[in-house]
Order: structure tokens, then C-alpha cells, then sequence
């Protein structure tokens, strides 16, 4: 069974600000959640277009959106050709964008999926199981240097270069070949005062692997760019995060697009010619509710931001 609880479902959609013959892309379908209620605000005339590399969840999608009144278009791909994709329906713009990053429930919740740190599986972490690339080899055949650099960067992890310098002294003994292998790695870097308190010892650097293996923040950064570039004026994007880089990239780029003339203060005329692109909805990031919080714990770190296309 797919079950999925999908987060800030009302605050996301309702931030599209959808017409009922408007095209909306939702770049993550996953358990079809906010696909669902968004093709209860499109007509006939209006279009879906649904972006996921998971066949299950394609699959899922395709049942659950079966009786909508809009044309459905459920597509299998990563995010990252967004514009490729729009266009090879021989759509110029759409009228909304909606991203909700992360790993799925669906995707955490199967041991074999290797995401959790909570469940035995072969190390994997990829959202696209077609790709080359897994946690096996991220784990296994990266230096050090490497190893430490995403461990920090993506995972945030003050304790980067411990875990990494663990990870390489096992990996000489035998590969690491699952998750509650590399789960006890981790905990042999991390001192076992820290390991007392927080959260469980091996999230940071699980995150920080899940990222590496799938590009997510590279990923996301382009795609982020295309959707703005194909929005149709009046336009929105609709992003929820789930952690600080995701969010920080997401709330920069958004400013960056909203900025309108930089010529110095004492300039008498605008000689930039710059435009904002976007006016930022929500200045601050809308947060899940205390009901919603009650029912799914994975909401507490969720962020959404929306921006619309002058």
C-alpha cells in the first residue's frame, strides 16, 4: 500500500492561486496528495502535469487522478528538464508550479529503499532506481575529503570529518553494504555525549548522503530557474522544503527575482533597467499547523514559500 500524509496540502495549493482552465505542474506527485486537490480547482479546459522518477507512485497517481475533469499528463522524469518537458506537450507556459522536496513517506517507510536509518536495507537512496549512482557507492568508493565535504555541507553535521575518518577505516575491513552497518559506523564517530542528546545520530549524515546520491540541491536550484522562466504572468510557484538549504536556496533565489532597481541611492534616474520578475507572497515561510503537527510528525520541519511572476 502507498501511504503518503502530504504536508501543507491546503496552504500550498490554495498559494497557486488556480483558475479552473489553468495548466498547473506538480514537480513532485509522489503520493498524489496535493495533485489530488489541485484538479479539484480545474475544469475541462484546465491541464495537470505530473512529474515523478518513482513508478509506484505513477502509478498510484494515474488511479487516484483517474476521474479528474482536467487532461492529466503524468510524466516519468526528474524535475530537472521541468522546461523540456512542459514544451514536449507543446505548452509555452503554465499558470503554476508546486514543489514539495524531500524523500516521500512511501520512499522511507521501504526497508529496501535504504532511506531510513530506522530499517535494515542495502545502502541505496535513489529516488530514480534506474540511475547508476547509489548510497553503496557514495559510502563505499568516496574519499574522504569527499565524504567529509557532503557530510558537512548537505547534512550539516559538525562531527563530518570523525564520521568520515570511521567510514574509511571500516570500509578497509569490509564494504558497507546497509543501513544499520553504516548507522553503527556513525555512531562510532560521533562522541557519545552527543550521541545522548538530539536527534537520532545518524539523520544528518544520512540526509547529507541522500542528497549526494540524488542531486538534489543542484537539481532543485535549476528547476527552481525553469519554473520561474515558464510561468505565465500572475503565475505562481509554490515550494515547500524541508530542511535549511533547501529553504535558503529557495528564499534567495525568490529574492534575487524580486529585486527591481540596483543603481546607487543617489543616481537621479535608473540606468539598470531591472525589473523584479517576482513579488514574494509570504515574507516569511508558512509553517504546518499544531492539528497538522498532531498527525504527521514529518511536518514539523516543513517550510513553504510562494512567489508569483509580475
Amino acid at each position: 500500500m502507498f501511504k503518503h500524509e502530504t504536508v501543507l496540502r491546503e496552504e500550498a495549493v490554495a498559494g497557486l492561486n488556480i483558475r479552473p482552465n489553468g495548466v498547473i505542474v506538480d514537480c513532485t506527485l509522489g503520493g498524489s496528495g496535493h495533485s489530488q486537490r489541485i484538479v479539484e480547482h480545474l475544469g475541462a479546459a484546465g491541464t495537470l502535469i505530473g512529474i515523478d522518477q518513482d513508478d509506484r507512485a505513477l502509478a498510484v497517481a494515474e488511479e487516484r487522478l483517474a476521474s479528474a475533469a482536467c487532461h492529466v499528463h503524468l510524466l516519468k522524469s526528474n524535475f530537472v528538464h521541468l522546461r523540456s518537458l512542459v514544451e514536449s506537450l507543446d505548452i509555452s507556459q503554465v499558470d503554476g508550479v508546486l514543489f514539495d522536496l524531500g524523500v516521500s513517506s512511501p520512499q522511507l517507510d521501504e526497508g529496501e529503499r535504504g532511506f531510513s536509518y530506522h530499517q535494515e536495507a542495502r545502502l541505496d537512496m535513489r529516488m530514480d532506481q534506474g540511475q547508476s549512482l547509489s548510497a553503496y557507492e557514495v559510502v563505499n568508493q568516496w574519499s574522504e575529503e569527499e565524504l567529509s565535504r557532503i557530510i558537512y555541507r548537505y547534512g550539516e553535521e559538525k562531527f563530518a570529518r570523525r564520521i568520515a575518518n570511521r567510514i574509511i577505516e571500516a570500509r578497509l575491513v569490509s564494504p558497507i553494504e546497509t543501513t544499520s552497518q553504516l548507522v553503527e559506523v556513525i555512531k562510532e564517530g560521533i562522541p557519545a555525549a552527543a550521541r545522548r542528546t538530539g536527534p537520532h545520530p545518524a539523520r544528518r549524515t544520512f540526509q547529507a548522503i541522500r542528497i549526494a546520491v540524488n542531486d538534489e540541491l543542484g537539481v532543485f536550484e535549476s528547476a527552481l530557474e525553469q519554473a520561474i522562466q515558464i510561468l505565465a504572468p500572475k503565475g505562481r510557484v509554490s515550494v515547500i522544503t524541508f530542511h535549511s538549504l533547501e529553504d535558503r536556496l529557495c528564499k534567495r533565489t525568490f529574492q534575487e527575482y524580486a529585486q527591481g532597481c540596483i543603481c546607487p541611492p543617489d543616481f537621479p534616474i535608473c540606468s539598470c533597467n531591472q525589473v523584479p520578475t517576482l513579488k514574494i507572497i509570504n515574507k516569511k515561510p508558512i509553517l504546518a499547523s499544531g492539528t497538522e503537527l498532531e498527525s504527521n510528525a514529518r511536518a514539523r520541519s516543513a517550510k513553504l514559500r510562494i512567489a508569483e511572476k509580475e
